[in-house]
């Protein structure tokens, strides 16, 4: 070893000791005749006082150091750093490299740009904030790991190289050379193979999975993404949410060192979309939605009067006060899910009245509203559309923002059950809201030909603060029902034995009642480490064009490769 210590170890107990360190020039200063310089590594920073001011002049920001000398006590401990009762004072020290000028901002409130530090994420990783962002994602699978091993899971691989399958969205395809013509597929999830092996008897299974998705990217979202996937036999739906309960009190525990109090609430979709507009309400903010559509039906307000006889207008009441320039900024959410605009009123008690402002004071009464939702004073946003979606999707993530703004600090775990096994596509045709393999409710079953949009589904996600941090569902475990479902969704039995055919023949041989569970890793880790973008704690992301900036990629390729793939390039972006 090229050191004695890390930077972040000694304390006042080594003083006297002789120490060699490593790592990298944090910042260097001169104060009179001497230099001193922060030496920084993995596990913190150690001051060093430089024989002469001039070493320091020959040394930059990012050099790496090798620094022979004694640790000394503090006369003024710097309390902010773990060393900061002692320092060393160097008798040597070697450039080991030299850094050329900085290209980014390495500061913690860096001012460079996403792109920017994409480009030389090499640099940006070693920023203290992310460099703990990363740290704790370990730690946060390495939880993981031991719940579920303590549990009796097994963690075992999947392959990487599949067959292509319809999934939801566009596969990754890997062309073969050794048979032309013939495609790999990456996995969007180990979907089949999870459930392939609960029918080999593996009944609990657990993977930290990669997931490839070739989608057209939203915000937060990755081409390739890291799943928790958890499969498990012989249970049904209660098995599976106590369990994961009790890993996300595990995770919040260790990591956070916070207690989660178990179970945690259950709520059915439809009672979801009633009362919150959207199947992942946020909860720390109590306040529900109110149909107010009757209130509009002899209103002189024409807009919403005109939409009461042909559509839905729906209320969010907060108890809370806002700027305009605030609500200038909700109205821009609204909109973004389609809606027209915002309406607003605003009720406040000054010198024991009722005092009422905004754009619906004129027609609507402060009165009734407040005997309507319970609210004495505060806010009142309305939306209105004859398209039913708008309405609750506006007004459902303006209620999660309100929630993360005004909420509080307790987190909020909840339980959403009883999806709809189909939903409609674009094209007025049904798609499976989750995926093919999810079980309907039994009592639904004879619904499938005749009404299948009125049928459940045995699947839940796991909402937290708002956010969908995993989802899961108990699996069709019966050949029949399963070629049922291919039926409905368009599949007929020479294409479902083309595309699930090892799938089908695994159920003719035994297989268990079996269900499971998918988290999204990457968001879990951004929500407990608090950032704002999943690509903050992903060490080597794709930008939002799904480009990789620092080794550019995707590229083109020799033709020499393609040819011996067997493929000729039709049309090229270069």
């Amino acid at each position: 070893m090229l050191r004695t210590h890390n930077c972040g170890e000694l304390r006042e107990s080594d003083e006297g000791k002789s120490v060699v360190l490593c790592g990298w020039v944090n910042s260097v200063r001169e104060h009179g005749n001497v230099g001193f310089l922060d030496l920084r590594d993995r596990y913190g920073m150690t001051q060093i006082v430089l024989p002469e001011a001039k070493d320091a002049r020959s040394l930059s920001p990012e050099d790496v150091l090798m620094v022979r000398g004694k640790v000394v006590k503090k006369p003024a401990p710097n309390k902010k750093l773990k060393t900061g009762s002692v320092e060393v004072h160097a008798e040597s020290f070697s450039v080991l490299s030299r850094s050329d000028e900085l290209p980014i901002d390495m500061g913690e409130d860096t001012t460079s740009s996403e792109e920017t530090r994409l480009r030389y994420r090499f640099l940006d990783l070693r920023r203290n904030s992310m460099k703990e962002r990363i740290i704790k994602r370990y730690r946060i699978i390495k939880a993981v790991r031991d719940f579920l091993d303590s549990e009796d899971f097994l963690e075992i691989e999947t392959p990487m190289l599949t067959k292509s399958t319809p999934e939801g969205a566009r596969d990754f395809l890997v062309p073969s050379r050794i048979k032309k013509g013939r495609f790999f597929a990456l996995p969007q999830s180990p979907q089949m193979y999870k459930q392939i092996l609960m029918i080999a008897g593996f009944d609990r299974y657990f993977q930290i999975a990669r997931c490839f998705r070739d989608e057209d990217l939203r915000a937060d979202r990755q081409l390739e993404f890291t799943q928790i996937d958890i499969e498990m036999s012989f249970v049904e739906e209660e098995d599976i949410m106590r369990l994961n309960e009790e890993l996300v009190a595990y995770i919040w525990k260790n990591i956070l060192g916070k207690h989660v109090k178990t179970p945690f609430r259950r709520m059915r979709y439809d009672e979801a979309i009633k009362d919150y507009g959207i199947d992942k309400p946020d909860l720390r903010l109590r306040e529900k939605l109110f149909d107010v559509t009757g209130i509009f039906t002899l209103s002189e307000f024409k807009i919403f009067n005109s939409i009461a006889k042909r559509g839905l207008i729906k209320l969010l009441p907060v108890k809370a006060h806002f700027s305009k320039r605030e609500i200038s900024e909700f109205e821009g959410i609204v909109k973004s899910y389609g809606a027209k605009g915002l309406a607003w009123l605003s009720v406040k008690k000054e010198d024991g009245k009722r005092a009422v402002k905004g754009t619906l004071s004129k027609f609507v009464d402060a009165k009734e509203l407040t005997e309507l939702t319970g609210i004495e004073e505060g806010s009142f946003f309305f939306v209105g559309d004859t398209n039913r979606k708008v309405v609750n999707d506006s007004l459902g993530y303006l209620r999660n923002h309100l929630a993360a703004l005004i909420g509080g600090h307790e987190d909020s775990f909840l339980w959403v059950t009883d999806f709809p096994l189909f939903e409609t596509d674009a094209e007025g045709g049904i798609t499976p809201t989750h995926h093919p393999f999810t079980s309907p409710l039994d009592e639904d079953i004879p619904l499938l030909e005749k009404d299948p949009l009125r049928v459940r589904s045995r699947a839940y996600d796991m909402v937290i603060n708002g956010e969908e941090i995993a989802g899961g569902s108990i699996r069709i475990h019966d050949k029949d029902v399963q070629k049922r479902i291919f039926r409905l969704l368009g599949i007929d039995e020479k294409a479902a034995e083309r595309k699930f055919g090892f799938l089908l023949n695994a159920f003719s041989y035994g297989a268990p009642p079996h269900g499971g569970i998918a988290y999204g890793l990457d968001r879990l880790v951004a929500m407990i480490t608090e950032s704002s973008s999943i690509r903050d704690v992903i060490a080597f992301p794709k930008n939002k064009r799904g480009t990789a900036l620092m080794e550019d990629a995707p590229s083109s390729v020799d033709e020499k490769q393609l040819d011996e793939l067997g493929i000729e390039i039709k049309n090229s972006d270069e």
